[in-house]
């Protein structure tokens, strides 16, 4: 297993593709399927976006200035996906907004994969040596059992919010 932190967070973000697909998939499904898919999908982002608030974007702005804009623009796209995770786990799954409101929030973490996997991550390892990477990455695997999984869980509230305010 690596602990390459860029090869760690490829991994969730190929976990929430399958999540996504499958919920996609779901559509003539039971609400409760559903609803038993979302839990997944919210659990599977709130560590994940712990994570990278807490130990990738600090130690990235930290040690690469020039992304400062890039990182910025990432904590806003993790506060939207954190509003949108928070009145999703408050919804029922039979809920008339529940089905479009899902599909926003795939759409938006989709978008915010695709940046970071396509433009933000090859500058960090281009820039970050193996066993800078290595280190973040462990730290991550030392962290993910602490991580809040539910977006309504007290740390994963005052995260979000501190993030932002970084």
């Amino acid at each position: 297993m690596s602990t390459d932190a860029i090869v760690l967070l490829k991994e969730d973000h190929q976990e929430m593709r399958r999540l996504f697909k499958e919920f996609q998939a779901s559509e003539d499904a039971p609400a409760s399927k559903r609803g038993r898919l979302v839990k997944q999908i919210l659990e599977a982002l709130t560590v994940h976006t712990y994570l990278e608030n807490e130990i990738m974007y600090p130690e990235v702005r930290k040690r690469l200035p020039e992304l400062e804009d890039h990182i910025l623009e990432s904590y806003e796209e993790h506060h939207v996906a954190d509003v949108l995770c928070f009145e999703l786990s408050s919804m029922q799954p039979d809920d008339e907004h529940f089905n479009a409101k899902t599909t926003v929030l795939i759409e938006n973490v989709l978008h915010h994969v695709e940046e970071e996997e396509q433009e933000w991550f090859p500058k960090v390892r281009e820039s970050m040596g193996r066993k800078e990477l290595q280190e973040m990455g462990q730290r991550m695997i030392d962290r993910r059992p602490e991580a809040p999984r539910s977006p309504t869980a007290p740390k994963a509230l005052k995260k979000s919010l501190d993030a932002m305010r970084a």
